[in-house]
């Protein structure tokens, strides 16, 4: 009898443990500051508080994402729009864009034209016309930064082919200007700060200026991960605690509000800057604290990439792309974003 009570006592100890098991996410990420959703909820606790234990997985880009995203390896994902997509959603790859990550809002233009410094002291460059013949750095063919590009070459009455685009990931453009093989980039912090107080290049406008309401950045579900609505629904609840937070960590485009210290301690830990002296003198991005994604910033994305010839399909579109239900309900529970309030 002892041993057949010690035995349905251990049977429901280990029912009770796996009812109360964490739901394992699975997250791909790029490394870059429009992470900080995910660091944060993790940090703070905001996950476990929902039942979830997260993975963090590194990537180049999102668009190495996608395959992944859409075969169920991974569940989320954050990173930038691009054709490819919109391409791979055409072609039955059931992948959704389901909250912000980064987006451009006045004040926050963490991504910016740079140009060389020499060219500006010579004179070389005084205006957006002036760009026209020079060689452009961008991250990425197809991507939101190269969009950018097209609007802020519109400034000057400028077309995209008036440049010469070379694609160099973020990190690269400030050993190209040291190089002089570059004239002028879209760059993105913590390059472009590094970039100016090197004296290789100047900030000559941020995008928030030129190309303002251009979604940078989005969170991806996995159509398999969406389908276990309310796991999504709780992932995203934590998810945009993690963005209030940061957000609270913003005051007139800087890591200056009350929650600047414990924010930057946790970036100076997840992300590959761990100066935190850096964060303060760098433009943060910006993230939308109750998670809806910018559809006019998306569809203008999209129109410049057909321009370009790199849409398959002429039926695709933002509408089915985007599902901003998760951010909704999350909304429902947790309320109106309200700076400084609890999360």
């Amino acid at each position: 009898m002892p041993r057949l009570a010690a035995l349905l006592a251990f049977a429901a100890f280990s029912l009770l443990s796996a009812a109360h098991a964490a739901d394992q996410v699975r997250i791909g990420i790029a490394r870059t500051l429009s992470d900080s959703g995910y660091y944060v909820a993790d940090a703070i606790g905001y996950f476990r508080d929902e039942g979830i234990e997260v993975s963090l997985i590194d990537f180049k880009s999102a668009a190495q994402m996608i395959a992944p995203l859409g075969s169920g390896e991974l569940d989320v994902g954050g990173g930038t729009v691009s054709a490819g997509l919109y391409n791979a959603v055409a072609r039955g790859i059931n992948v959704k864009v389901v909250a912000d990550q980064a987006s451009m809002k006045p004040g926050y233009g963490y991504s910016s034209l740079m140009v060389r410094k020499d060219l500006v002291d010579a004179g070389r460059y005084k205006s957006f016309a002036d760009l026209k013949g020079m060689k452009v750095a961008i991250g990425a063919p197809g991507t939101g930064t190269a969009a950018a590009l097209n609007a802020t070459l519109g400034r000057g009455g400028l077309k995209y082919t008036d440049v010469e685009v070379v694609y160099l990931g973020f990190p690269e453009h400030l050993p190209a200007y040291r190089n002089k093989a570059i004239d002028a980039s879209i760059t993105n912090e913590p390059t472009m700060t590094r970039a100016i107080e090197e004296g290789a290049a100047v900030r000559i406008v941020g995008n928030d200026v030129t190309y303002p309401d251009q979604q940078t950045a989005v969170v991806f579900y996995a159509d398999r991960f969406a389908q276990r609505r309310e796991l999504a629904e709780r992932f995203m609840r934590a998810y945009l605690r993690g963005v209030r937070v940061y957000n609270d960590a913003l005051k007139d485009g800087r890591f200056a509000g009350p929650k600047a210290d414990e924010v930057i301690g946790i970036l100076t830990k997840a992300t590959p800057i761990k100066d935190a002296a850096l964060f303060r003198r760098i433009v943060p991005s910006w993230a939308n604290p109750d998670g809806a994604v910018n559809m006019t910033g998306l569809t203008a994305d999209l129109a410049f990439f057909r321009t370009l010839g790199l849409i398959e399909s002429r039926d695709i579109t933002v509408d089915k792309v985007v599902d901003n239900s998760f951010v909704k309900a999350a909304v429902e529970k947790l309320g109106p974003y309200r700076p400084g309030a609890s999360n």
